[in-house]
């Protein structure tokens, strides 16, 4: 039988991904050094992940990559470095994290921005170990965006085609014409608001606004905000700070969640296209709408004792920080009534706009789902009219819209099959968890916005998760980044077969 991808092409590209992670791994290495703690959890990875790359680069001369080749090339990369992230936990043996299976998840986490940990003991971990969950979340956040932009929205992958429409694409490959360029673009863009970020943290700090934010803290928090990732070396995430730093962490989190082509327009002056953009109106809406509900809920509950800023503050984070898929918490929202927590919830499965670090289902296929929706209700009662689907002036293509209604459908379908593993596995390993509490941990996990209800909490840890559950999770994780499709359609025999 012979097969019809040419995997040499596609693991010879992982290969070079895989060589030239020494780069990160060398920051938290200069941390070891710095502070003096162990080194080999650093150097072990970084020798191996340099020898296996560059044995992958010599599978072939070839790189050019079709379509099967790049579905391949993305599935098994995300895999690959969850695997290399995982070793810097285990050979330094410390806390939870030296158990294997807790290390592929808490990297898998990290390289897919989820921000669900297993970590219980923060204080048995050395600064530079807790710093490379950071780098983690910074790089899965850089190489999303250059996946999007080069390969998901080239494979119309649930209706990712239309981040074309949405974002300008084109625009930008009219003044980026490779994708090494449109990358070095992106790159650029994300390490500026990266640093923008740290000297706001940090300047809160000096400015005597953030007594508890240090320079590292500053570092680690604005590599997973940019990437709406959500580690934090802290136990008590965002909330270890003062409320300045909770309400300057908001507008960072909005824009990693926003298209970055559009935030590359603006930044280079072109502000209209913020209203120009439908999505973009879109996405805001929904962040202010359910802030508001959820603010409501917690005054009609009585809300916090110190009043009406600390509700706000509250409410907005919380709902942005779930939107965006980048799992902060501000306070321990566990805590909440059940209607805040329920809206908190659904908050879940929206995710930030096409074309972002974010996570989840996403606007811009909520837009269309909804748009559609009302198009057919139109046409139920007028069956002759013909009323195309129009997005910031454009048709939506008929195939694009069913690409998104099935991307849709098999979501819900991966978390009500993920909730029913979650909730029959705790029972068999006599672990006391609620439907809600394990609807919210497949949501979170699968939809990779972070921390979930109960034991999962936003205080709380999914390290009490048996193995086979913690495996599952990890699988959900992987599929949920990638937009489910690059891994499933490697399960299929057609895709192998010629």
């Amino acid at each position: 039988m012979l097969t019809r991808v040419e995997w040499r092409v596609s693991l010879r590209l992982v290969g070079t991904v895989l060589k030239w992670l020494w780069v990160p791994l060398a920051l938290p290495l200069g941390l070891a050094l710095y502070d003096g703690t162990a080194l080999l959890p650093f150097l072990v990875p970084t020798v191996g992940t340099v020898a296996v790359g560059a044995a992958l680069e010599r599978l072939t001369d070839e790189d050019s990559l079709g379509e099967r080749e790049a579905f391949l090339m993305v599935s098994a990369t995300w895999l690959a470095v969850s695997v290399v992230g995982a070793v810097p936990f285990v050979v330094a043996g410390a806390g939870t994290l030296a158990n294997p299976v807790n290390a592929l998840f808490e990297s898998m986490s990290g390289i897919t921005t989820t921000g669900a940990t297993v970590v219980v003991d923060f204080g048995a971990h050395s600064r530079a170990v807790l710093l490379w969950r950071a780098v983690l979340q910074w790089m899965g956040g850089l190489g999303i965006l250059v996946l999007a932009t080069a390969i998901l929205s080239q494979l119309s992958v649930g209706g990712a085609q239309l981040m074309e429409t949405e974002s300008q694409t084109r625009d930008v490959n009219k003044l980026t014409p490779k994708i090494s360029q449109t990358a070095g673009l992106l790159g650029r863009l994300y390490l500026g608001l990266t640093a923008l970020q740290v000297a706001v943290l940090y300047g809160l700090h000096l400015g005597g606004l953030a007594p508890a934010m240090t320079l590292y803290d500053a570092v680690a928090h604005a590599f997973t905000t940019i990437s709406t990732a959500g580690f934090s070396p802290r136990p008590e995430s965002v909330a270890a700070f003062s409320p300045a730093v909770q309400w300057a962490v908001v507008p960072f989190m909005v824009v990693g969640a926003t298209n970055f082509f559009l935030v590359y327009f603006v930044v280079t002056g072109s502000l209209d296209r913020l209203y120009e953009n439908e999505e973009f109106r879109f996405y805001v809406g929904l962040l202010l709408l359910f802030a508001a509900g959820v603010a409501g809920i917690l005054f009609a509950d009585g809300g916090p004792p110190a009043g009406v800023e600390e509700v706000a503050r509250h409410s907005l984070f919380q709902v942005v920080s779930i939107v965006t898929t980048t799992g902060y918490a501000s306070t321990n929202f566990d805590l909440w009534s059940s209607g805040a927590k329920h809206l908190l919830f659904v908050c879940m499965f929206v995710g930030g706009m096409a074309g972002s670090t974010t996570c989840s289902i996403k606007t811009l296929r909520w837009l269309v789902v909804l748009k559609a929706f009302r198009r057919d209700l139109f046409t139920a009662s007028n069956p002759r009219a013909v009323r195309p689907v129009r997005l910031s002036g454009s048709v939506v293509e008929e195939e694009t819209i069913r690409d998104i209604y099935a991307y849709t459908l098999v979501s819900l379908l991966f978390f009500i099959a993920a909730t029913v593993f979650v909730a029959v596995d705790a029972s068999r390993g006599a672990l006391s968890i609620t439907e809600f509490e394990a609807m919210g941990a497949a949501a979170s996990t699968f939809f990779n916005v972070g921390p979930a209800f109960g034991i999962a909490g936003p205080f709380a840890s999914y390290e009490p998760f048996s193995a086979p559950t913690k495996l599952l999770m990890t699988f959900l994780m992987w599929v949920g980044r990638i937009e489910i499709i690059p891994v499933l359609v490697l399960l299929t025999p057609a895709f192998w077969r010629s």
